[in-house]
């Protein structure tokens, strides 16, 4: 999963991100941070249980056949442990590698709670909360789990309501499935930025204080 962003966004498309988001910013003392990352976990037991959900079925299936064909018995216990442990493996590298597939294994309980988590860690890594103004916003853009989480510090959350970020999540996530996520994103940039300017106008003073966009590639 490490070459999700990768492909989720070019070098074109970064470039694109980082000039909606200094335009926005041109208005507003807001400081507004898009962050794309590959994953927010690595769910090693989605690989476990899609591993033996596949491969004891098929170990089943396999040992009478393979023990009839060897003459070494089709109920013999040692056979269809060696069959298990070697498509165990093979599957287990399988879910591990492929991210449509790995998802089926996961929960949807457990990716909203591993992507807020990890929304909420990056907030405070990239120091969001240590603007002037308190006026930091974190769009966060997992690829894997194709979620998106929005987090203001508290100088716009006392004046911006919760409610306001749910559009801009949709806006993203229809942009993720549609295949354009690199005009979502600048669009749902340009969107925080107008919200902003009629809260935090920029001052005469104002520094861009934070990154433009963070992407891990890795």
């Amino acid at each position: 999963m490490k070459d999700l962003t990768k492909k989720f966004l070019s070098e074109a498309d970064r470039e694109k991100i980082r000039g909606a988001v200094e335009k926005a910013e041109g208005q507003t003392s807001g400081e507004i941070v898009p962050m794309v990352v590959s994953c927010s976990y690595h769910y090693p037991m989605a690989n476990v249980i899609g591993a033996i959900a596949m491969a004891f079925p098929l170990s089943i299936l396999l040992t009478p056949i393979v023990g009839e064909l060897f003459w070494i018995g089709s109920m013999n216990m040692w056979l269809f442990i060696g069959i298990l442990t070697v498509t165990f493996t093979g599957f287990h590298e399988m879910v591990k590698h492929v991210p449509w597939l790995k998802r089926v294994f996961i929960s949807k309980k457990e990716i909203e709670e591993e992507v807020r988590e990890a929304a909420l860690t990056s907030f405070f890594k990239e120091e969001l909360y240590r603007t002037r103004d308190e006026t930091g916003i974190l769009i966060f853009i997992s690829v894997f789990e194709r979620k998106v989480w929005v987090l203001a510090d508290r100088g716009i959350n006392a004046k911006v309501s919760e409610g306001h970020w749910e559009g801009i999540v949709s806006q993203i996530v229809d942009g993720i499935k549609n295949r354009r996520q690199c005009v979502a994103i600048c669009e749902a940039v340009t969107k925080v930025g107008d919200l902003l300017k009629g809260h935090f106008p920029i001052k005469p003073d104002d520094t861009d204080e934070l990154k433009n966009l963070i992407v891990q590639d890795d």
